[in-house]
């Protein structure tokens, strides 16, 4: 039996519907993964599912005695107290009982533990405890410890356990690995693939998705379509659907057109008209006026700076303390011009103080750092602490002025908006009003209007949509300037670095060619990719710790690993096959026209062989897909 059921749902904010007459059925022990743009309503099915909104139209089914719990996006801003206080909340009055008689009992105040004990007790509520305990120590926390003391990524941890001590059978988590680490990117990574109930997930992390999702749901223009777990396929048949959709508007455009010239003939032709055909035509225009057009790619563009000295840092034996703590011991590199240099590390390892250290804005207890010749930094914050809240997006990124200058070009602020996505009403409109993607797009919008040389970005992928993270990828790798990139998002790493340095531990720092997987390979002792920690089990307190055979499959592995060069020609294969259909399509519909034949021979001939050529290098490039995706 089907554990939620959405049938035929509307839900709107506004404007067209965010959801249009969605039907959705989630079953027992799927990991089902939502995808779609920034905007498109993922995290409002998430909510729907969990009864938090209600929607316009339509029906909700939920199994009679469900459990549901949700992983917001982002940490409640109200949650205070110790880590026992923020889990034990999870469940409700009772546990607002059993944090009261654990502070009375730490402060030694027998009769506020009298006052809760007879409420806990009048609940039933001691199991309950027994089961925060449990869930605490399964996903290693310290009860006692402050919450508001603690890391992102572990505030993300206390807020999993405040879900999961309810025992829920669906779990609904929004971006999980915002903020996290990479170990703890793993950890999370096999915890949920380890986890009795079903899950529906939003992600960004393309490698998270690949490894955990069984379906995917994607929510485009207000409609939902599932797809089989399988990323890779999504992405084909995607695109295979975005190019037949391509195709029948531009049959049905071709047919308006054809009809509206027809209904504006002349006197003759409006005699005899068909009423039929006229009535025809009225249902061909309203049809078109529902179309909602695909939300189109932004086109973002870095602002070019002259070119840097070749030598851009050259850091030598430098060391720097942090109170008690060494974070950087005894490190030399030398940092050339053109170089995409990834940073990985735990949260708290101090890959911010490295990077501070290498842009000379901090100083090192021991050793020194050159700083090249010519350098203008661009530096992306992860805290988006350069937006300021009081500001629209265009004053944000144009700082008061109507136009900016770009590459030589001078530009209306409200152009270069819409090219990263912002409608004129949302440039005008509060960063407060705008969603976490749309400030990490507008905070790329600032940086790029920027002339640099070295760009520097810290965590540039939370919230981005996988669309803009493709985009920034190229963007990134036909950088002409310097990259230091700290990032804990293992694909884009892989596919925009040249080499890492890893924070190791005790202050040690290597230096490794390559990307994320590059480094899994060259490492000491190197351990799997996917399980650089034990995973705890995961089984809900009140559950068994039975798990089915589908649960513990592991997810398929690549047969080998593609080369930089070969990964960025299979991404950009797609987008060549499809170009390469339409120029196919536009002279093949050009030779069919009569009039074509009425051309002098050579031109005929010229225009066949250069048909020919393009099926040639359709057929061959297909064939290229195919060979590297095997």
């Amino acid at each position: 039996m089907s554990l939620i059921q959405l049938l035929k749902v509307d839900y709107s904010v506004g404007g067209p519907l965010l959801l249009d007459g969605i039907d959705f059925t989630l079953e027992s022990n799927e990991r089902v993964c939502v995808v779609g743009r920034n905007g498109a309503g993922k995290s409002t099915l998430l909510r729907l599912l969990d009864g938090t909104i209600v929607p316009d139209d339509g029906e909700i089914r939920r199994q009679t005695g469900i459990r549901v719990a949700r992983l917001t996006q982002e940490v409640p801003q109200d949650a205070d107290g110790s880590v026992f206080d923020v889990v034990a909340s999870g469940l409700g009055d009772l546990g607002a009982q059993l944090a009261a008689f654990h502070h009375a009992a730490h402060e030694g105040d027998t009769e506020a533990m009298a006052r809760a004990q007879e409420r806990i007790e009048a609940g039933h509520g001691w199991d309950l405890d027994t089961r925060v305990s449990q869930t605490l120590s399964r996903l290693e926390l310290d009860g006692d410890a402050d919450f508001a003391a603690l890391s992102g990524g572990m505030k993300r941890r206390v807020l999993l356990a405040q879900a999961l001590v309810c025992a829920p059978d669906v779990l609904l988590l929004d971006e999980p690995t915002n903020h996290l680490d990479i170990e703890a990117i793993d950890w999370l990574q096999e915890f949920l693939r380890n986890f009795s109930g079903s899950i529906v997930f939003v992600t960004h992390d393309r490698r998270f998705l690949r490894q955990l999702a069984t379906r995917i749901v994607e929510i485009d223009r207000g409609r939902l379509t599932d797809w089989p777990g399988d990323y890779d396929n999504y992405l084909r048949r995607r695109e295979e659907r975005a190019h037949a959709e391509a195709q029948a508007n531009a049959l049905f455009d071709k047919r308006l057109a054809q009809e509206e010239a027809w209904i504006r003939q002349g006197i003759k032709a409006r005699r005899t008209r068909n009423e039929g055909r006229v009535r025809a035509l009225k249902a061909l225009r309203a049809e078109r006026a529902e179309r909602r057009e695909k939300t189109g790619t932004a086109k973002m563009q870095l602002a070019d700076a002259q070119a840097s000295g070749r030598k851009v840092i050259e850091a030598k034996d430098i060391t720097f303390r942090y109170g008690d703590r060494v974070l950087v011991k005894d490190f030399s590199t030398t940092v050339m011009r053109g170089d995409r240099i990834g940073i990985i590390g735990p949260n708290g390892a101090g890959k911010t103080t490295l990077i501070r250290l290498l842009l000379g804005q901090n100083a090192p207890d021991h050793g020194s750092v050159k700083i090249g010749q010519g350098l203008e930094v661009a530096y992306f914050d992860q805290h988006r602490a350069r937006l300021d809240e009081n500001l629209s997006a265009a004053d944000n990124v144009a700082e008061g002025r109507e136009f900016i200058e770009l590459n030589g070009k001078r530009t209306h602020i409200m152009g270069y908006l819409q090219d990263f996505l912002f409608a004129p009403e949302r440039a005008r409109a509060p960063i407060t009003r705008l969603s976490g993607g749309e400030r990490n797009r507008l905070l790329l919008a600032k940086l790029f209007a920027q002339p640099s040389n070295l760009l520097v970005m810290d965590e540039p992928t939370n919230d981005l949509d996988v669309e803009t993270l493709e985009l920034l990828e190229d963007l990134l790798a036909d950088y002409k300037g310097t990259l230091l990139l700290v990032s804990h998002d293992r694909e884009f790493l892989d596919n925009v670095v040249t080499s890492t340095l890893v924070m190791e531990g005790n202050g040690h720092i290597g230096e490794y060619v390559g990307g994320y997987a590059d480094w899994l390979r060259q490492r000491p002792q190197a351990r799997s990719p996917d399980a650089t920690r034990a995973p705890a089990k995961v089984t809900p307190p009140s559950e068994t710790d039975a798990s089915s055979p589908a649960q513990r499959k592991d997810s398929k592995q690549p047969a080998r690993k593609l080369s930089y060069k070969d990964q960025r020609e299979l991404q950009q294969l797609p987008a060549r096959i499809e170009q390469l259909e339409t120029d196919i399509a536009a002279r093949t519909e050009a030779m069919n026209d009569p009039g074509f034949y009425q051309q002098d021979s050579d031109a005929i001939v010229a225009a066949n062989e250069a048909l020919a050529a393009l099926q040639s290098e359709l057929e061959s490039a297909y064939a290229r897909w195919e060979e590297l995706e095997d």
